[in-house]
């Protein structure tokens, strides 16, 4: 499933009513603006950016690492995290789904020189333990050397276990493979599992957050972890031309966003269900929902004549010729706006 076919908008005029496309399209408000123009900056190449410092000392205390790392994406840590743990000729092992696997263009290879070894992810976005010992490559110079597990949690917003990280995180470092964890939405997971940061950031020893998504930042990601593959991943960062300088005011958006936004994201859940909810009573296709995301498959495969028509009415889905649209709930979403999607839909498909 590619999340990102058909997801530019044809209409760039006014903000629309509603979009769906994904929780990537939110826009600061008058809180995080605020708190942007009024940011004490540094340069944060030279380490005196107070707001840089402050996010990355900030994060990596939530969810009990050494230290934090700024960068301008969430594909920029991933890429970050595997470059600081592998070396050229070593092996991530990530599921065949996963972001790291599909989505960043094969960065760890292309840059880093490093295999990707993608395994099954089972239903539940989870992987399971066999699988990933049965990956593992023995000693053998035929071979590239197994060094790293990539988790993600969520997984096409699906929230696995933390039973079921630890399995897989177990079954990782009986092999002696580190483990990386691509919580893009990860404060999305905690959130509906009701456990800590730390709960879930300690099965792994380096955590990607995106400030992005459903936090509402406008641009950024922090790589959390041991301060010696963070410094080794400031390096890697340098090399990558990633090095900020008064990024403070970049950084103060994700500072707000973690202090007003986190809490917050149970009500985008819950606005995925009543959407899902809506479209399950059309029983024009096929429904499911978790976390802040609503997958709909219409059962005629009007993919795009559903777009242009919600287009038209200020309503902005990303979506293939066919397959599942995916509807993704976010910050800039509130009850209006849902019942103003549901409403367009019900005007499609009367």
């Amino acid at each position: 499933m590619n999340n990102y076919a058909g997801m530019a908008r044809s209409d760039r005029g006014n903000a629309p009513v509603c979009d769906l496309r994904s929780d990537t399209v939110t826009r600061p408000d008058a809180g995080m603006l605020a708190a942007m123009a009024a940011a004490e900056v540094g340069d944060d190449v030279y380490g005196d950016d107070p707001q840089v410092n402050r996010l990355e000392h900030e994060l990596a205390e939530r969810l009990g690492k050494e230290a934090g790392l700024f960068v301008p994406s969430g594909t920029m840590s991933n890429l970050l995290a595997l470059l600081a743990h592998c070396q050229r000729g070593e092996e991530i092992i990530v599921g065949h789904g996963y972001h790291v696997y599909i989505d960043e263009a094969a960065g760890a290879s292309v840059l880093g020189g490093m295999s990707l070894c993608p395994v099954p992810v089972r239903a539940d976005g989870a992987l399971d333990p066999a699988v990933i010992t049965e990956a593992v490559k023995e000693d053998d110079f035929h071979y590239a050397i197994s060094r790293l597990l990539s988790l993600e949690n969520t997984h096409n917003g699906l929230v696995v276990p933390l039973a079921d990280m630890q399995a897989a995180a177990d079954a990782g470092r009986r092999a002696n493979l580190a483990v990386h964890l691509d919580g893009a939405r990860f404060f999305n997971a905690t959130s509906a599992l009701g456990c800590s940061a730390t709960d879930l950031a300690g099965l792994a020893d380096t955590v990607s957050i995106c400030l992005s998504k459903g936090l509402g930042a406008p641009v950024g990601s922090v790589l959390v972890g041991p301060r010696e593959l963070i410094d080794r991943a400031r390096r890697w960062r340098k090399m990558l031309g990633g090095g900020m300088r008064q990024a403070g005011v970049l950084a103060a958006a994700g500072l707000y966003a973690l202090a007003h936004n986190t809490d917050r994201l149970t009500e985008d859940h819950a606005r995925a269900a009543a959407m899902a909810d809506g479209l399950r009573r059309l029983q024009c296709g096929e429904v499911s929902q978790a976390t802040n995301m609503v997958f709909f498959t219409p059962a005629d495969g009007r993919n795009e004549d559903l777009r242009d028509h919600l287009s038209a009415e200020g309503v902005v889905i990303g979506c293939g010729a066919t397959g599942a649209i995916r509807l993704v709930l976010h910050t800039d979403i509130d009850d209006t706006a849902v019942e103003a999607a549901l409403s367009s839909i019900r005007q499609f498909y009367g």
